[in-house]
C-alpha cells in the first residue's frame, strides 16, 4: 500500500459552516463533484454540517436541513441529508459511514421522524448498508420559477425514531432538494 494510513481513529466534528472552498478541499475543483449536474436541479444549502479532518485537511462531510414534505397529502417534516462527500484518496475507509452516522445522531434531536436523501443509483448499496431504504415511488420537488419536477435521483429514507414507519403514498417536497 503506497499511502501511510494513520493509526488514529477518525473523529467527526460539527463544522461551523461549509463553503465552496471546503467542498473543493474534499472533492477537488471539478465542474460536477457530485455527478448530478446533468439533472439540471437547483439545490438548497445545508444548515448543519459534520466533517472529518485528516492531516489538517477536511476529507469528509455530511450536511442536514429540516424540510417540509407531504406524504400521501399529510404534511410533515423530514431531515434532509445532503452534500455527503469523501475525498477520493480516503474512500473505502468507512468515513462516509462515520460522518453520516454522526449527522443522523444530531438529526434525531431535530424533531422529524425520518431522514431523507437523494443519491445516484450506484450509491444506493452504500446507503442500504447504512440502514437507508429506497422509496419505490417518484418524489416531486420544487425548482425555481414555481416548477414542480420529478426527482431523477433515487430517494432514500431512514427512521430517526425506533417506532417510525414511512407511510405509503405520494411524496412531495415543499422546497428545493437538499
Amino acid at each position: 500500500m503506497s499511502e501511510n494510513r494513520s493509526s488514529v481513529a477518525p473523529t467527526v466534528v460539527r463544522l461551523p459552516g461549509y463553503t465552496k472552498a471546503d467542498q473543493e478541499e474534499i472533492l477537488g475543483t471539478g465542474d460536477d463533484p457530485f455527478g448530478v449536474a446533468s439533472t439540471g436541479l437547483t439545490w438548497l444549502p445545508k444548515e448543519d454540517h459534520f466533517g472529518i479532518r485528516h492531516d489538517d485537511r477536511l476529507v469528509a462531510h455530511a450536511g442536514l436541513l429540516r424540510l417540509p414534505v407531504a406524504i400521501d397529502g399529510a404534511e410533515t417534516e423530514v431531515v434532509g441529508v445532503g452534500g455527503v462527500a469523501v475525498a477520493p484518496r480516503m474512500q473505502g475507509r468507512g468515513l462516509a459511514r462515520l460522518v453520516v452516522t454522526a449527522a443522523l445522531e444530531h438529526a434525531r434531536t431535530m424533531g422529524p421522524r425520518h431522514a431523507l436523501l437523494f443519491c445516484r443509483p450506484p450509491l444506493v448499496p452504500l446507503y442500504q448498508r447504512l440502514g437507508w431504504h429506497p422509496l419505490d415511488r417518484d418524489v416531486l420537488v420544487e425548482q425555481p420559477e414555481d416548477r414542480l419536477v420529478t426527482m431523477p435521483l433515487r430517494t432514500m429514507v431512514t427512521p430517526l425514531r425506533d417506532d417510525a414507519r414511512w407511510p405509503s403514498g405520494a411524496v412531495r417536497l415543499f422546497s428545493l432538494p437538499m
